[in-house]
Parts: C-alpha cells; sequence; structure tokens
C-alpha cells in the first residue's frame, strides 16, 4: 500500500521506540555508512502529520517461526507486509510456497492528526494501536467467501501441557514448561520450522503451569515443535498430528527432555535463543541512534568496531567464578579492527579452575544466538587437538544480524566430548576462535556456554552452585 511520503512520516513499533521518519529525499541526503541501508541523517524532519497501521490479525501464512525477524518499518511511502511471507527472496517460481499462501487478510487503522500529536508528546501508542487486538480477537474472519480461507468451524484445535525432564535439576519430578514455545509446523526435523517456508505454522505459548492452546489450524498434517526458555535445544511430538476441520486435540503431558550428559560445573549467559544478557558497549557519539538510547537490549549502529576499542592488542579473557558476563563478555564475537582498515579473527578464552579430573568424557555445549559467514574452533588448555577430534562448526550463518543491530537470528547447538586428558587439575583454558577474520560482520552471538563433567561426579557438583 502506498502512502503519500507527506502525510505519513511518523514510526512507532513499541512503547519506548518511536520517531519521527525522514523522507526519501532526507536520506538521500544522508551520509553512507558501512552498508548501503545505513546512512547518517540530517536533523531536520518535516511535522507530525498522521499515523497509519497495517494490522496482520494472524501470522500463520509466515515463514521461519514465532522469532524471525523482519524489516516492519522504513524510509520510504510503502507498508511492509508481504515481504514478511518468505525467507529471503524464494519465489513463487521456484516452488517453494503456494500462491495461495500469498493470499493475506490485512486490516487498514488509519488515526487523524489529532491522534498523532498525542501520541508524538507521550500517549501511549497502545491507545491508539487496540483495534490490532480486536482484530487478532476477531481472527479467523467470518466474512471471507474464498475457498483458500477457512473459517472457525472448519479449523482445529490443539491443547496439552508441557513439561520438562532434567534429572541434574529436579531428580525426581518433572519440571513444569512454562512459557515454552509451542507450534504446529510442516513436518520435518526438530528446529526445522526456523528455515521452513512452504506450508502454514501455528504457535502459542504456554501459561505459568504449562498448558498451551494452539487455535485456528488449518486442516493438515503437521509436526508439534517446541522450546523452552531456561533449557537448551528443540525437539517435536513424537506423532504427526492430523488436523481435519472442527477437530479438538488433546495431546495431555509434553515432555521435554532437554539436552543433557552430566552435572553442570559452570555456565555462561542464559539459555533463551538470545544474546540479550551480555555486555553492550556505548555507541560512538556521532553515530547514535536517540530512538534506542534508554534501551539496553536495543543495539546501536557501529557496535562491531567498539570491540577493537575495548580490546586493542588481547582479546577477551572470561574467568569462570569472577567474570561477570553481564559486564565482561561482549555481546558479539567479531573480529579487530587492523590499523590498516581490514580486520583480523580473533581468539576468545574461557579459564576455569577443576580441583580434580575425573576419568571419562566432559560436554562442552555451545548455543548460538547467530551466525554470521563464522567458524567457531574450539581448543583445549592451548593445546592442538587430537587429529582424531574436530572441535570446529565449520562455516555457518547468513543471518547478518551483528550488521542488523540484532540480539538473534537462527539458533545452533553444538555439543563436543571432551576427553578428560585434555584437561588438566587446577586452572584450564578453552579457546574459542573466530576463524573467518576476513571483514567486519563476520562472527557470532552466543546465546549459551556451558560445560559438564563426566555423568559419574553429579553427586559432587550441583547444578544450582
Amino acid at each position: 500500500m502506498d502512502c503519500q511520503v507527506i502525510r505519513f512520516n511518523y514510526m512507532a513499533i513499541s512503547d519506548d521506540r518511536q520517531r519521527m521518519m525522514p523522507t526519501g529525499k532526507e536520506r538521500a541526503k544522508g551520509r553512507k555508512l558501512d552498508y548501503p541501508e545505513a546512512v547518517r541523517l540530517p536533523n531536520n524532519f518535516g511535522k507530525l502529520r498522521i499515523g497509519f497501521w497495517l494490522i496482520t490479525p494472524s501470522s500463520e501464512f509466515r515463514a521461519g517461526g514465532p522469532l524471525k525477524q523482519e524489516l516492519t518499518s522504513h524510509v520510504g511511502p510503502t507498508t511492509l507486509s508481504v515481504s514478511l511471507l518468505i525467507l529471503h527472496l524464494l519465489t513463487i517460481s521456484q516452488g517453494i510456497i503456494s500462491r495461495h499462501q500469498l493470499k493475506g487478510l490485512f486490516v487498514c487503522h488509519y488515526t487523524g492528526s489529532t491522534l498523532a500529536i498525542k501520541l508524538k508528546y507521550g500517549e501511549y501508542w497502545k491507545k491508539v494501536y487496540g483495534p490490532a487486538s480486536i482484530e487478532r480477537r476477531t481472527w479467523p474472519y467470518d466474512f471471507p467467501r474464498s475457498q483458500d480461507y477457512p473459517h472457525a468451524y472448519q479449523r482445529g484445535t490443539v491443547i496439552g501441557r508441557m513439561l520438562v525432564q532434567d534429572r541434574y535439576v529436579s531428580k525426581e519430578a518433572l519440571i513444569v514448561g512454562n512459557d515454552a514455545y509451542v507450534g504446529l509446523a510442516p513436518e520435518g526435523e526438530a528446529g526445522s520450522w526456523q528455515k521452513n517456508s512452504k506450508g502454514y505454522q501455528f504457535w502459542n505459548q504456554s501459561d505459568d503451569d504449562g498448558y498451551f492452546v494452539i487455535r485456528g489450524i488449518r486442516s493438515g498434517s503437521y509436526n508439534l515443535y517446541y522450546w523452552i526458555p531456561g533449557f537448551i535445544g528443540d525437539s517435536k511430538y513424537s506423532y504427526t498430528i492430523h488436523i481435519s476441520e472442527g477437530d479438538f486435540i488433546k495431546l495431555g503431558d509434553v515432555v521435554y527432555e532437554a539436552p543433557r550428559n552430566g552435572p553442570t560445573l559452570w555456565e555462561i549467559g542464559i539459555p533463551d535463543r538470545t544474546a540479550a544478557e551480555f555486555y553492550v558497549p556505548d555507541p560512538y557519539p556521532n553515530l547514535v541512534n536517540h530512538l534506542f538510547m534508554n534501551h539496553t537490549n536495543d543495539r546501536q549502529y557501529g557496535l562491531w568496531d567498539r570491540y577493537t576499542d575495548l580490546y586493542p592488542e588481547n582479546d577477551l579473557v572470561y574467568n569462570v567464578g569472577a567474570s561477570d558476563y553481564r559486564k565482561d563478555w561482549f555481546f558479539a564475537h567479531v573480529n579487530r579492527k587492523l590499523e590498516d582498515g581490514s580486520y583480523g579473527a580473533t581468539t576468545w578464552r574461557i579459564v576455569f579452575n577443576l580441583t580434580n579430573v575425573s576419568n571419562g568424557s566432559y560436554t562442552l555445549w555451545l548455543a548460538l544466538a547467530t551466525a554470521n559467514g563464522a567458524s567457531i574452533k574450539v581448543n583445549f588448555n592451548e593445546q592442538p587437538n587430537p587429529r582424531w577430534l574436530s572441535f570446529r562448526t565449520g562455516l555457518i550463518g547468513r543471518d547478518n544480524a551483528i550488521a542488523r543491530h540484532g540480539i538473534h537470528g537462527f539458533y545452533r547447538l553444538y555439543s563436543f566430548n571432551v576427553p578428560s586428558f585434555l584437561l588438566g587439575k587446577g586452572a584450564n583454558v578453552i579457546s574459542l576462535h573466530q576463524e573467518n577474520g576476513r571483514g567486519k560482520f563476520y562472527g557470532v552471538m552466543y546465546d549459551y556456554i556451558r560445560f559438564e563433567g563426566p555423568p559419574e561426579i553429579d553427586l559432587i557438583f550441583n547444578l544450582k552452585n
């Protein structure tokens, strides 16, 4: 939908992210920065006039699951919704998605200049944006006559309760899986919903007691996928779920067996698929986006080069038991800017102590919140790994969350079995070497790192210590 730029020039994304929007002409006057979409804007914007929203009552047609980030507000006279349909630039001609899936229903909500002015001076945007919740509650609509839009009575519902089994957290009772993300998506491997772009997806979160309800499901065959903040990994229900018109399916208890080999010796971060908890430096004063100044969970432009400012020669070293990941773990493992303007690879080190080394296999878990053209190689105690051991992720990722000021992208989980002979009594060092040093945007954001002991020492260590 095209809008006149002279009238529609205010952006509201959330309660704390609102601003005047520049026009395309104003943007063209800006100084170009490190990638084509980024410019340093002039300060003279036009006057506030009108607010406009495009409301989407259902996200069932969108690809990539509930965490997929997309561009939803931009400079220019075109509202963005159709672009959310598919991953990257997949097209109908490639047979990736159905033409019927492209038919989305949208509701336009217009607010006149009086409401828009109040918005600028502090009125909560949700008072203006209220119709969105109304539209969601009335979905699926009863007025479409196309066969491509099944009505409410033609759709199904799935209910159940999410529980977690992790014997190193609770040895006997199952744990309530509150706030779990539970969804129906096309059949595939656990976690495949992240990259699926063919069918429909239906998601909801469980309540405080672990109960979940997924409504408005179109007829078809699906897998039930789930993951739970606070626990690593993905899983899916053992059986395919077939939805027919009017079905109401009760699954009962769904138990997630959290990935685990042994007791936790130490951990860094929070397993929630984001890098939001880690240290974010202050932005460069001349590149500040004031939209995000009071919100530490939002990133600023140019933070990748702040790593070089903080670690000009020696890379990050994290001491387990002394360091604090909120202050001492940089939010992104990026490359260092060199004197000639090029970039070089970096190696982060984790130092930890073992009072004794038990026979058996230890486990290192690396959960990545995002990756872009990166390859992480892991070494123990600065020694070359034996030829028969490969602690390497390989070249991964095209998320570009580092450049796009994100906190997460495509989630990945790696586990490395560590023979005890690689460790020693006293101080030990794990080296994380990001091998691709060719540019500023290559790197990863860690979600969570955990080091586990062999299973037989579970009585010595306690996960909560």
